[in-house]
């Protein structure tokens, strides 16, 4: 599928997509739109700061792994909240996230963020489709995100994907931390997103919880954050596919294999409950 893209000079502001996405309610249809955003973004030092200490990073220099999703999160917002975009935005959910890191993530910017969806299909839920950022400098192609989404209230006939599971490697414990009440609403104002699942339980239970959950973004920040000493500065993917949520507050342990340029991580809770099962590899 070819891409129309659409070259916005400024970031939009959230507000009135949050707005937006609160008002939208069914499904308006079942084909994807080939619109895709574009925007020069640069990195505030200030925001950066907030986001490495909520997030766990160390100030190496470097922009973190997952950091690329913040900058783009208002043009994914306002792409998911188009007109043209089929699904309603509450009710779809993130199972699973890959990143590739091509090149070091080093400086500020100027960089060229870019959002759009492809790669609809059938699942035995409902459908799946990709969110697809991109990081890129003068240079070309920097980073690369893949966000797998669910919207449970449209069936498409067709054969389901089939996973390939990987042999398990022997995991050893890492580390572990704590995913206190308020975690959701810390990084939602450093990632903008105000989604109330994440916010507070009365909020969450409005949409099915008991209690707030955890962002998934932040479990995978901050589990890469304390693998730092497993993976390289660039040339690598890393995967995760989100599993039982961490209800708030909780406390969370990271098992990982050995350093390698292939391995495999966990994060567990109380009784060895799946939150977030994940893989790296460096890139050919």
């Amino acid at each position: 599928m070819s891409t129309d893209w659409l070259d916005l000079h400024t970031l939009p502001a959230l507000p009135g997509l949050f707005a937006r996405a609160a008002l939208r309610r069914g499904v308006k249809g079942k084909t994807l739109p080939d619109r895709g955003l574009r925007c020069e973004v640069q990195v505030d030092p200030r925001h950066l700061a907030r986001y490495r200490q909520v997030c766990g990073f160390r100030n190496d220099g470097r922009l973190p792994a997952t950091y690329p999703h913040i900058l783009a999160f208002p043009l994914q917002m306002k792409l998911l909240t188009d007109p043209t975009f089929p699904f309603p935005l509450l009710g779809l959910v993130h199972l699973e996230n890959r990143i590739r890191v091509l090149r070091t993530l080093g400086g500020l910017g100027p960089f060229r963020v870019s959002v759009r969806v492809d790669n609809l299909q059938p699942h035995d839920k409902g459908v799946l489709f990709s969110l697809i950022t991109r990081l890129e400098d003068q240079l070309g192609l920097l980073w690369e995100g893949d966000s797998r989404i669910l919207c449970r209230a449209v069936r498409l006939p067709g054969d389901l994907a089939k996973r390939v599971e990987e042999a398990p490697l022997p995991l050893l414990p890492v580390d572990q931390w704590p995913a206190p009440a308020n975690i959701g609403r810390m990084y939602a104002r450093v990632a903008g997103d105000y989604n109330p699942i994440h916010l507070s339980a009365l909020s969450a239970k409005m949409f099915g919880f008991p209690r707030a959950i955890a962002h998934g973004l932040w479990n995978k920040a901050r589990s890469l954050a304390a693998l730092a000493g497993h993976l390289p500065d660039a040339g690598y993917d890393v995967e995760v596919r989100f599993q039982k949520p961490v209800l708030l507050p909780a406390s969370v342990s990271l098992l990982a294999s050995e350093p390698a340029p292939h391995g495999q991580f966990a994060l567990r809770g109380k009784d060895d409950l799946p939150h977030m099962s994940g893989a790296w590899r460096m890139l050919e």
